[in-house]
């Protein structure tokens, strides 16, 4: 069997684009000082630190440094092995997949130049995923776009890329050294990964630094999303999940049949009791209601081409992003 992966899903720290509406105009926000804090915070509480193997966070700055920050014992353990092993690569990796849901200023990335000015000096932010047009979330055949089928979509391949980078060994490489990137298609196994010939039996703790709105679509959960916060997290609050494989077959255009593998995140027991106690999760027909609010809201914010105005939409604002 392969060692078990537990995915440790946690929201950015408060940036500046949620102080206020206005704010939403800021391109690439970085931290506020509270939300440096809340890094500090979490850093002192977070209790698997010595389990991380892998660190990875939107390329949004916000994200980059809420890991940086919010996981430096892991940061400063990964690099230390890395450079005992002699290997090269920024020990967070930059996945463009789990960047935040709408083309607001606050919520489009950086260039690649830019950002590899700013994180390259300190060789802590693997950036060889981030590709030329990551940023781009308006035009029509951008995958980035903030319409309901491309989130779902970019949100099946992040979990499968996650699921790939859980059958790698742990050693530090870079995950884009690791895994060729969310947008390949492979058909992923679940073979134990052989390590110096022997099963590596021990748990794997991925931590994901990602957005208030793009969480929902990443666990397919909707419990709890405030239509006009965009979310039902809070900033640094992480929940805990497994990773659940279901073999499922589809039909290639030559009409065989080949299997492929569903991947869902499945919220641990002891995630959700400690903050739902003993409540009952959704059932499909909930969540697939609340996915069709979700679905009318999008479409009101962004499917219609409206124009925006100091960060606000014309006829409506959001509260939160």
């Amino acid at each position: 069997m392969p060692p078990k992966t537990i995915i440790h899903l946690v929201r950015h720290a408060q940036g500046h684009h949620n102080l206020c509406a206005a704010n939403h105009s800021i391109p690439d926000p970085l931290l506020t000082s509270l939300g440096e804090s809340q890094c500090f915070a979490l850093r002192d509480t977070f209790p698997y630190h010595d389990k991380i193997t892998h660190l990875v966070a939107s390329p949004m700055r916000r994200t980059l440094y809420t890991c940086l920050l919010s996981f430096k014992p892991a940061v400063e353990r990964l690099r230390q092995q890395a450079q005992r092993e002699g290997k090269k690569g920024g020990m967070v990796v930059a996945l463009p997949e789990v960047q935040e849901v709408s083309n607001l200023p606050c919520d489009v990335g950086s260039s690649p130049e830019k950002l590899h000015e700013e994180f390259d000096p300190e060789g802590l932010v693997d950036l060889g995923l981030v590709k030329s047009g990551w940023e781009d979330k308006e035009s029509e055949e951008s995958p980035w776009r903030p319409d309901m089928e491309k989130l779902k979509k970019r949100a099946e391949k992040a979990r499968r890329w996650l699921f790939e980078l859980a059958q790698q060994d742990c050693g530090v490489e870079g995950g884009s050294g690791v895994v060729a990137g969310a947008g390949k298609e492979s058909q992923a196994d679940a073979d134990a990964t052989v390590k110096g010939g022997k099963e590596e039996d021990e748990e794997k703790h991925i931590v994901v630094v990602t957005h208030g709105g793009f969480l929902h679509f990443l666990t397919q959960d909707f419990d709890g999303m405030d239509l006009n916060k965009g979310t039902g997290w809070e900033n640094t609050e992480w929940r805990s999940y497994e990773l659940v494989t279901e073999a499922k077959s589809k039909e290639e255009t030559s009409g065989n049949r080949e299997v492929d593998v569903d991947v869902r995140l499945k919220e641990t027991e002891e995630s959700w009791r400690k903050r739902k106690g003993d409540m009952k999760p959704l059932t499909e027909t909930e969540q697939l209601e609340l996915m069709a609010a979700v679905d009318e809201r999008l479409r009101q914010e962004f499917g219609d081409g409206v124009r925006r105005v100091g960060g606000k939409r014309e006829g409506g604002e959001r509260t939160d992003v």
